[in-house]
């Protein structure tokens, strides 16, 4: 590795939930930052109403996560559903993230410090 210290997270995320994972050079180990939760529509007489809900809690979810992504090199993103594929989408059109190298996977929930080895593992490959 180059002597900059590469700034990498991990995310495990589905349509109402997500957790990040960062490396803290300090402690010199991935560690959870936060939770970021989407409470989703719930039920609304118009589907048109609904689906802009929806549409505006998810662009909100995805802020609270970029909020713990602070110059990210590299963001790996598992989790369950396309809720992926729209996060990293938004990734690729948000300015801040255009130079990140962002990679995915697919799997289960897991307890925050199975996340916590399943970042670990993915970053000393």
């Amino acid at each position: 590795m180059s002597d900059k210290i590469k700034k990498r997270f991990g995310i495990w995320m589905d349509t109402h939930h997500a957790t990040m994972i960062g490396y803290d050079p300090a402690a010199a180990v991935f560690t959870v930052l936060g939770h970021a939760k989407n409470p989703g529509p719930g039920s609304n007489s118009s589907e048109n109403a609904a689906n802009h809900l929806e549409i505006t809690l998810i662009h909100k979810f995805f802020k609270e996560i970029d909020h713990h992504l602070v110059n990210a090199d590299e963001i790996h993103i598992t989790g369950s559903g396309t809720i992926q594929e729209q996060f990293v989408h938004h990734l690729s059109e948000t300015p801040q993230f255009k130079k990140t190298v962002v990679s995915q996977s697919t799997s289960n929930p897991m307890s925050d410090e199975k996340l916590v080895e399943f970042v670990t593992r993915h970053f000393k490959n």
